[in-house]
C-alpha cells in the first residue's frame, strides 16, 4: 500500500541539511534519509547546503543529494538558499552531524498529514544520549534561551534550538526569514508563533557528535538574545529604563525633602542621577532597536514608529534636548555666579551640580537619538512623503 504521502508526480518532502566539514556523517545521514524515501513510498529529495572544505560535498553528490553552495556562510544563510531550491510540499531540516536519527522523519511528517504547519523534534521531551549536549548547553544555555522565548512572546516551546524540524511550503512562505547565522533557529519560531501557525512537537532522541562541534556557546548564545532584543525592544529593554528613571527621580526627590542632602544623603542622591541617566538612556537605545526591526522588516510599523516618522515629532525632540541642555547650562552658570560673589571662596552646591549634570547630559540623550533617529527614518520619511 502507498503512503498517504505518495502523490504521483507531486515532489512530497525536501530534506534540506546545512554542512560545514562533515564528511565524516554526511553519508550516513543521506542513505538514512533516502532508506525512510524507499520505505515510506515517498517522492522526495536531499538539497545539501555546503560550505566545506573536505570532501563532504563530493559525498553528497556520489550519493544522489543534490548540493548548493550558498553565497553566504552561516547557518541561517545556509537554509535561506535551500529553502529557494526546495520543492516539496513539506520541508524537513536538519544537522548533518548525525546527531540527529534522520530515521525518525515520519515523525515530524505525521503531524503534518493530520493538519499542523510546523513540528519541531524536541530533545527535552524525548532522549539526550550521554555525551550529546554539553552540561552549559544541556542545564543552563538551552533552558534559559527557550525560557526567554516563551517569556517574551507567550510561546510553550520545550526546545526553541532543536535543529530537527518539518514544516509546509505554504506555511513557511509565510514567514518572514532573514537571519543569516544560528539565530535563525530563535526566528523560525518566533515568526511561526507570530503568524500563527499550528505548531507540534514531537520527541525525539540527540546523539554525541562525531567530529568536534562548532558550536561556539557564548557566541551564539548572544546571537539569539540580540535577536530577541530586536524583536522586542521596548517590554525588554524600555520598561526596565523607565522603571530606573522613576525610581532615580523618586529617590533624589525623596532624600531632597529630608533636609541637606549634602552633609547626610548625597551618595544616595548620587546614585539617584546615575538611575535617571541609565534608564534615559536605554528606553531611547530601545526606540532605536524597535525603529531598526521595523525598517528591516521584523515586524510591521507600530503606532510609536509612526509618530517618529514624522519630521516634525523628531524636531520636537531635537529643540526638548537643547532645552534640556540650556537649562543645565543656567543652573550650573548660577553656581559659577554663586562662587564669584563669595569671592571663589568654599561653595557647597554639589547637589545642585548633580542637577545641572543630569539636565546636560540627558539633553545630550535626547538630542542625538532624535538624530539618529532621523537619519534611520530619511529614506522612510521619503518614500511616505
Amino acid at each position: 500500500m502507498d503512503s498517504p504521502l505518495s502523490h504521483g508526480s507531486t515532489l512530497d518532502v525536501s530534506v534540506i541539511m546545512p554542512a560545514m566539514d562533515e564528511e565524516l556523517t554526511i553519508g550516513a545521514c543521506i542513505q538514512k534519509i533516502q532508506t525512510v524515501f524507499r520505505d515510506n513510498h515517498i517522492n522526495g529529495e536531499i538539497i545539501v547546503a555546503d560550505a566545506s572544505t573536505d570532501r563532504t560535498p563530493e559525498i553528497a553528490q556520489s550519493l544522489g543529494a543534490r548540493v548548493i553552495r550558498p553565497e553566504m556562510r552561516g547557518y541561517g544563510n545556509a537554509y535561506l538558499a535551500a529553502f529557494k531550491e526546495a520543492r516539496g510540499r513539506y520541508i524537513v531540516i536538519g544537522d548533518s552531524d548525525n546527531t540527529y536519527d534522520f530515521a525518525k522523519i515520519p515523525l515530524l511528517l505525521a503531524p503534518l498529514e493530520a493538519g499542523a504547519d510546523f513540528v519541531i523534534g524536541s530533545r527535552f521531551k524525548g532522549t539526550i544520549h550521554t555525551g550529546a549536549m554539553s552540561p552549559l548547553h544541556r542545564y543552563i544555555g538551552n533552558p534559559f534561551l527557550t525560557w526567554m522565548i516563551n517569556t517574551i512572546f507567550r510561546t510553550d516551546y520545550s526546545d526553541t534550538h532543536s535543529g530537527f524540524r518539518a514544516i509546509t511550503r505554504e506555511a513557511l512562505d509565510r514567514l518572514s526569514l532573514k537571519s543569516g547565522g544560528m539565530e535563525f533557529a530563535s526566528e523560525m519560531l518566533v515568526m511561526a508563533s507570530k503568524e500563527n501557525l499550528k505548531i507540534a512537537e514531537v520527541p525525539i532522541e540527540y546523539y554525541p557528535r562525531v567530529a568536534p562541534s562548532k558550536l561556539h556557546s557564548f557566541a551564539d548564545g548572544w546571537r539569539h538574545i540580540r535577536f530577541v532584543l530586536l524583536m522586542k525592544p521596548l517590554p525588554f529593554l524600555a520598561i526596565p529604563g523607565l522603571l530606573f528613571s522613576v525610581v532615580g527621580l523618586l529617590l533624589m526627590a525623596f532624600f531632597s525633602l529630608e533636609g541637606n542632602v549634602e552633609s547626610s544623603h548625597l551618595h544616595i542622591f548620587i546614585v539617584g542621577a546615575i538611575l535617571i541617566m541609565g534608564g534615559m538612556q536605554v528606553i531611547l537605545t530601545a526606540f532605536l532597536m524597535k525603529t531598526y526591526s521595523v525598517i528591516h522588516g521584523y515586524e510591521n510599523k507600530a503606532g510609536i514608529i509612526t509618530l517618529f516618522m514624522q519630521y516634525s515629532t523628531l524636531e520636537k525632540f531635537l529643540v526638548f534636548g537643547i532645552l534640556l541642555i540650556l537649562g543645565g547650562i543656567i543652573v550650573g552658570l548660577n553656581i559659577l555666579v554663586q562662587w564669584i560673589s563669595i569671592s571663589f571662596g568654599m561653595l557647597s552646591e554639589i547637589s545642585t551640580a548633580i542637577i545641572a549634570l543630569i539636565l546636560i547630559v540627558t539633553g545630550m540623550q535626547v538630542f542625538l537619538f532624535a538624530i539618529f533617529q532621523s537619519m534611520m527614518l530619511l529614506n522612510e520619511n521619503t518614500s511616505n512623503a
